[in-house]
């Protein structure tokens, strides 16, 4: 993503955010109008059957013209009331303290796009204060070193546990299940503990793109290189999110996860969350909304808004909206998703597409991207090519039309299509993923704390999970691959049922 795109992307959010801004308002003047009405209508009719009969009797045109009146001034007040909130917003937005707008740029290291903010005011070369924070932005600017790209991180999570009672329940989940919840995800207390931990020790989010530069030449064909110009003041660090199956799988439903992704009042990303004796609750409860809560207030946290990659899978469909076409056709339906319906008979998949796409929308806006995780949460290594083709089918027609054209592959399971070597022409399905417009490809790799492989036609990396399993080796010393950017024994949660058992190991 070069600036051009990223000025663009950032001026579409703030336009979009705007216009959310502008609508709730409204909303909310139109509610109080009718509410006054409906109040002024009633307190009306009161005054009739209260007031003396020759009275109400003598001139009931009169009096219903009165109460028509009144309600067509508390109309016009109500709504001058909202066109004058409106405008006071608008003002207020056009208006904004540039120089504010400029260091909310630099803070998340874009100091060009800080410094050509306020020169586009007018007469800034006679504010003396805008002098000053331009130089300013052009000396921390200066400062600033190239990133060794190749050298960069990538770090991954799955949803996030809430509650370890019930996420670590033998008895509802059964020994199996309360086993990979402890193996594969992270609690809210750990993943608060390393968010911070790796932001005092100076790590930035970047995207996974951030790491190359694109060309593509006359025939569309795209070559990548290592990006030179990835530049960030000597105290700082690279590193690239993901975040695995964000679609609130049936099976998580007794755990204690959030059931599903919403907007808030203020048109933000939150999670929808049931706790435990049955509270409705909206908030952070999961990576993508505490992340952006973080950020928020630490925006030197992340490189010109970056957040990360969502990978998805599509048989369950995503963010909680039960968006496949299984769920509509009742074909090749799970056991879970069969109940599912009994208890939604009002679904209406066009309605769970729309209210997702809503969704997916947001989160693009606040700097989230998207990957296949495959549709089927596919182990590609023992996949032939012909059922990796009819998966990715089934991933388009049901998640790409939700969230978009995608250029990125997570692989499930941790798998790849290939060992460390490079790729090759004659890796026939890395052939296939390239005709289908894959570009990026990540596995997990957590037997180093880097690996990169960036080559003319594709870009690897391998990912680090951050999870019990991997949390519990580091905190006993048997692994040293998370000991740069935190330590792990500072982290795990003694909460967590001991050993951490994966496949079988401790």
């Amino acid at each position: 993503m070069n600036e051009s795109d990223y000025e663009r992307m950032a001026e579409r959010r703030r336009a979009r955010q705007k216009k959310r801004r502008h609508q709730v308002l409204m909303m909310k003047g139109i509610i109080l109008a009718v509410l006054v009405v409906v109040l002024v209508i009633a307190s009306s009719a009161a005054w009739h059957f209260l007031s003396p009969s020759g009275d109400a009797k003598k001139n009931p045109k009169d009096n219903n013209l009165t109460a028509s009146s009144d309600a067509k001034n508390t109309e016009n007040t109500s709504a001058g009331e909202t066109e004058s909130e409106t405008s006071s917003e608008t003002e207020t937005e056009g208006t904004s303290d540039p120089i504010a707008e400029a260091r909310l740029l630099a803070a998340g290291y874009d100091y060009d796009g800080a410094i050509d903010l306020l020169k586009s005011v007018d007469s800034y070369e006679s504010n003396t204060e805008i002098m000053a924070a331009i130089q300013e932005f052009e000396t921390t600017k200066a400062s600033c070193v190239a990133v060794d790209v190749t050298t960069v991180p990538h770090i991954f999570y799955h949803s996030l546990i809430n509650d370890t009672t019930r996420a670590f329940d033998v008895s509802v989940l059964g020994q199996s299940q309360v086993d990979g919840m402890n193996a594969w995800m992270t609690t809210v207390e750990e993943f608060d503990k390393i968010t911070q931990t790796m932001y005092d020790n100076g790590y930035v989010f970047v995207r996974l793109r951030d790491l190359v530069t694109e060309t593509t030449d006359e025939n569309g064909n795209v070559t990548f290189a290592p990006n030179q110009n990835l530049m960030l003041p000597p105290d700082k660090k690279a590193v690239v999110l993901s975040v695995d199956d964000l679609s609130y799988y049936h099976s998580y439903q007794k755990a204690g996860y959030p059931d599903k992704l919403i907007l808030d009042e203020n048109g933000d990303v939150k999670c929808h969350y049931v706790t435990a004796d049955g509270t409705e609750e909206v908030g952070d409860f999961d990576v993508v909304p505490r992340l952006n809560t973080f950020l928020k207030e630490h925006p030197d946290g992340a490189y010109k808004g970056a957040r990360g990659l969502i990978a998805l899978t599509g048989y369950n469909g995503v963010f909680g909206y039960r968006t496949d076409s299984d769920y509509e056709t009742k074909e090749h339906l799970q056991e879970d998703q069969a109940k599912w319906l009994e208890e939604h008979p009002d679904f209406n998949r066009q309605t769970e597409i729309q209210e997702a796409t809503v969704i997916a929308n947001a989160l693009k806006e606040e700097g989230w991207e998207f990957a296949s995780h495959t549709w089927g949460h596919l182990s590609v290594t023992d996949k032939t090519v012909d059922e990796l083709k009819t998966d990715n089918e089934k991933w388009v027609a049901n998640v790409q039309n939700i969230v978009g054209a995608v250029d990125t592959i997570i692989f499930a399971h941790g798998n790849d299509i290939g060992d460390w070597h490079d790729y090759s022409d004659s890796n026939e399905k890395y052939q296939y993923f390239k005709s289908a417009g894959y570009n990026f490809f990540c596995n997990v790799d957590a037997s180093q704390p880097y690996w990169v492989q960036i080559r003319d036609h594709y870009v690897r990396q391998g990912r680090i999970d951050l999870d019990g399993y991997q949390l519990y080796k580091s905190s006993l010393g048997q692994t040293t691959v998370l000991d740069n950017m935190f330590k792990a024994s500072e982290v795990f949660d003694q909460r967590r049922p001991t050993p951490v058992v994966a496949h079988g190991q401790s």
